[in-house]
């Protein structure tokens, strides 16, 4: 696969199914040496700096080293991610770039109240504030041509569908990792001597902002333990 194939898909859904058949049929590593050396100019991977970051960031960097990372700071994520950031950035040495809202979370409370309490729409507004917005102007800023996500398809049924390469406003996006299980994770962790996140061992599996990230419970999904399983998706993929 090459440029002219992107171009072509770009033009024609079917071109672009046929590349994500080829792509169903590589590794995760190999699927990222393809799209580094194929996607166009500027690439960037964001990370939440979750429990299996380190995969990703690992996966991308150790191949492009100063590939940009960005990371959205809502206001309240844990101070063991602030920990595990810390820890990634230096041992990986993370082209790091961190992006925050237009308005505080002191002026949005004061505003809107906490509006993680208010039900679903009033959840998306806070997502659409504190995590949609700050990271499209991370993509305009850093003109992104192609973005890197480690998302997965295990992790929640909104995202069990989600192709390896996607076109969306102009921009190509990639989940190098999207058919990888939690034992795929753990093999490659493993294999690297990479950690999961802190919190990970005292039962936090999906881990974001400590106002509405619950530890996993029998008989929960994993998409449950964000929001109480009102929203999965904060918009950034999907």
């Amino acid at each position: 696969m090459n440029l002219p194939d992107l171009v072509t898909a770009a033009e024609d859904s079917r071109a672009l199914a046929d590349i994500n058949h080829e792509l169903a049929r590589l590794s995760a590593e190999q699927r990222v040496e393809w799209a580094l050396n194929s996607l166009p100019q500027t690439q960037v991977l964001s990370s939440s700096f979750g429990a299996q970051a380190a995969v990703s960031l690992h996966m991308l960097t150790s191949r492009r080293p100063d590939l940009p990372v960005i990371l959205i700071d809502t206001g309240y994520l844990f101070a063991e991610t602030w920990q595990f950031v810390a820890e990634l950035s230096e041992r990986l040495k993370l082209n790091l770039n961190t992006w925050r809202a237009a308005i505080t979370p002191t002026q949005m409370e004061a505003q809107y109240g906490p509006l993680w309490t208010q039900g679903r729409e009033a959840i998306q507004f806070y997502n659409r504030i504190r995590k949609v917005e700050p990271m499209q102007r991370a993509l305009e800023d850093l003109d992104a041509r192609t973005w890197f996500s480690g998302i997965r398809r295990s992790q929640s049924s909104t995202r069990e569908d989600i192709d390896f390469l996607e076109l969306r406003d102009g921009r190509w996006k990639v989940h190098p990792l999207a058919d990888w299980r939690d034992r795929d994770v753990w093999q490659y962790l493993q294999a690297h001597n990479l950690p999961y996140h802190p919190l990970w061992h005292d039962g936090y599996i999906s881990i974001g902002d400590t106002h509405s990230t619950q530890r996993f419970a029998t008989g929960m999904r994993e998409e449950d333990t964000r929001f109480s399983g009102l929203v999965r998706e904060c918009g950034l993929h999907g």
